[in-house]
């Protein structure tokens, strides 16, 4: 079997992108509604722990990663009519709706949280940094979770086609 360029960047491409998907699944799923749950106080503080402690070099490099490898992998099959665009698309869906949209939606929001010295705040405060924060996170994070998802079933899609 010859294991060509264009295959390896395809198979990284799927395996990042899917992990991303898998990441923002699990948080539209299962940590934002669990968090979600707790009184304002402790739902700031689990939020900003959990942000500060994803930032890290394996988190960015497999989390932004396909916004870049996705537009190469689109190139690489520059040949392949049917396929290029198809590749071209979810390089497109991943880069705006995952890479733009955390720059300009949630890392705003997150720089809110991480700069607020919760334990000053009073309890109307904290309802208002809760309040300003959680549904418009939310309502990035569900575009995240759908671009991710999309572009991880089209790269499949695309993987069996340029076969």
């Amino acid at each position: 079997m010859e294991i060509k360029i264009e295959l390896i960047v395809l198979l990284i491409g799927i395996l990042f992108t899917g992990l991303t998907a898998g990441l923002c699944f699990t948080w539209f799923n299962a940590v934002t509604p669990g968090i979600g749950r707790l009184d304002d106080l402790s739902f700031l503080k689990a939020f900003q722990a959990m942000n500060r402690a994803i930032i890290n070099r394996t988190f960015l490099i497999v989390f932004f990663g396909p916004a870049l490898l996705l537009f190469i992998n689109a190139y690489l099959f520059k040949n392949d009519g049917i396929g290029f665009w198809l590749f071209l698309v979810v390089a497109l869906l991943f880069f705006f709706g995952l890479g733009l949209v955390t720059i300009f939606g949630n890392v705003p929001l997150n720089e809110i949280l991480d700069t607020s010295n919760l334990e000053a705040l009073s309890t109307v405060e904290l309802k208002s940094l809760r309040t300003r924060f959680e549904d418009p996170w939310n309502q990035w994070h569900t575009i995240r979770t759908i671009s991710t998802f999309v572009s991880f079933i089209l790269l499949l899609v695309g993987f069996i086609y340029t076969k």
